[in-house]
């Protein structure tokens, strides 16, 4: 994969196909027609689980070796070749080029307008702009793809965008894909799946979207993506209906048939980086104050509880599973978007948050978030996904819809206050010497009933915690004349040698609940 900080910072690459609305330019190479339907990608999906797994044939070693980082940076799609630059729909599409990090072919269809009808777009070198010297012109014609990218409006009629230069959803890499949100910036990504994610016994599977079906919509601002996942353990078929307004929103239909037992199947999977923020930051590990593409996990249970867990860069890799039955709702959030608390170029405080809202009943299973260490901000390092109950075997099958929001707050605020920051110090009291073995935290809220509590009522903090006791609770309103921003405030001592502590707390006033249920997951001596 290309160096994920330059890949979020730049923004084009593209193909056309001649009988398909697109004869003006001729040039693309087409396959032959054949026919399509999303019922029989899900039957070839399902006859593919019954089979032995066949990797797609790589590229020659040689030549996706030599088109490097450097030498992708020199090769740029050629727009005029876009696919559906001339219509139908309102979205050209234009595609990545094979190399070092992103070897495995995708092979790319168009459909016609009725998505019966699909042809291959064929890959030739001449739908890039490239050095003469460059690697690249040694693929061969028909290669394939490295993925695609969706561009905004050939119309001109949103957000005032030249599309040639801009685009908004983007398919690379195994089963990855990522949109932009509200502020115009790519952040985390999404996943088809999650397989085997920090199973002890075995390494992470990455199955693979192998081919795309595209398919415009002429009267929306909708474009259809259709995709086969394959992979050792499973296989899939994808819908994708991409809409973009104000912010991108997807429903995603998926069918997926396991060929061999897994041991933690993740769905919906979601992927980000997160490093250090107010919360916690080794001394003089970075000049900026905070990095970060997600600062926390937001889920809105089965049962209508809100809560809030920060993130952590922990020592050592870290699982949490919130249980639940049918959930409706949980992403990965950027909730700080001061570019002060930053003061970085590639603005992570316009990176979008990402919700995941299921369209049916999930049944029975958890949200789990898994934390990897890291040091460096190009490691995704955070895992979220949605892990059933029921055991992947080989032979099952699941069949999942949801919708994904790539919004900049969360797209169904809660009617309580939320968490905006959690800060972690030394315990005692200052002008005192500082205990052993003490932290001290202040948790942040702001907003819903907070704004309107009456004079004189003070928030009552309900805490509890796995281990240790409490001591200096109180809270109190932040002094900076935002009305309903309040903190909690207490010590935790910790007990010797029991890591990490699992904490909860949320503030409520007259028998009434005021902010979501904050989480935090301590691990000592941070």
């Amino acid at each position: 994969m290309p160096d994920r900080r330059s890949f979020l910072v730049s923004a084009s690459l593209f193909a056309l196909y001649p009988t398909l609305a697109t004869a003006a330019l001729p040039r693309l190479r087409m396959g032959a027609a054949a026919p399509f339907s999303f019922d029989a990608l899900v039957g070839e999906a399902r006859t593919l689980a019954a089979g032995r797994y066949i990797a797609p044939a790589p590229l020659p070693d040689a030549i996706v070796d030599a088109i490097d980082y450097q030498a992708l940076g020199f090769v740029h799609y050629d727009t005029d070749f876009a696919l559906f630059g001339d219509g139908p729909g309102r979205f050209p599409v234009t595609f990545f080029m094979p190399g070092k990090y992103a070897r495995t072919p995708v092979h790319i269809y168009a459909l016609d307008d009725h998505a019966s009808t699909a042809r291959e777009i064929v890959y030739d070198a001449s739908y890039f702009h490239m050095p003469a010297d460059s690697p690249a012109r040694k693929l061969p014609i028909g290669a394939g793809f490295a993925g695609f990218r969706v561009q905004e409006s050939r119309l001109g009629d949103q957000h005032a965008l030249d599309w040639r230069h801009n685009d908004w959803v983007a398919f690379q890499g195994a089963s990855y894909f990522r949109a932009i949100g509200e502020l115009y910036q790519y952040g985390l990504s999404a996943r088809g799946v999650a397989v085997d994610v920090v199973v002890s016994d075995r390494p992470e599977e990455f199955p693979a979207f192998t081919r795309f079906y595209l398919a415009p919509s002429a009267d929306t601002d909708t474009i259809t993506a259709y995709a086969l996942l394959e992979g050792p353990s499973i296989t899939g078929a994808y819908r994708f209906v991409m809409q973009r307004d104000k912010a991108v929103v997807m429903d995603v239909e998926a069918h997926l048939f396991v060929r061999r037992d897994i041991q933690r199947l993740g769905l919906a999977p979601l992927t980000s980086m997160y490093w250090f923020s107010e919360t916690a930051k080794p001394t003089a590990v970075d000049w900026r104050p905070e990095i970060h593409d997600s600062d926390g996990v937001a889920i809105w249970t089965g049962h209508g509880e809100r809560l809030w867990r920060p993130l952590n860069d922990p020592r050592a890799i870290a699982v949490s599973a919130f249980g639940d039955s049918s959930p409706r709702g949980f992403g990965l959030m950027q909730r700080d978007r001061n570019f002060d608390h930053y003061l970085d170029g590639v603005h992570y405080e316009r990176r979008p948050s990402l919700w995941v809202e299921p369209r049916e009943g999930w049944g029975d299973g958890a949200v789990q978030l898994i934390e990897i260490p890291t040091d460096d901000e190009i490691n995704d390092n955070i895992v979220l996904c949605w892990v059933p109950k029921a055991p992947a075997t080989a032979g099952s099958h699941h069949h999942l819809t949801y919708r994904l929001h790539w919004t900049a707050n969360d797209p169904f605020p809660p009617d309580v206050a939320v968490c905006v920051a959690t800060r972690i110090g030394r315990g005692g009291q200052p002008g005192k010497p500082r205990p052993a073995g003490v932290t001290k935290f202040v948790v942040e809220f702001l907003g819903g009933p907070l704004v309107d509590l009456p004079y004189g009522v003070l928030p009552e903090a309900v805490l509890s915690a796995s281990a240790g006791t409490f001591s200096n609770v109180f809270t109190e309103a932040v002094p900076d004349g935002v009305a309903g921003h309040w903190r909690a405030e207490f010590d935790l001592t910790a007990p010797a040698q029991r890591n990490p502590i699992e904490m909860r707390l949320f503030l409520k006033a007259e028998g009434k609940t005021l902010t979501e249920t904050w989480l935090h997951q301590y691990h000592s001596g941070l």
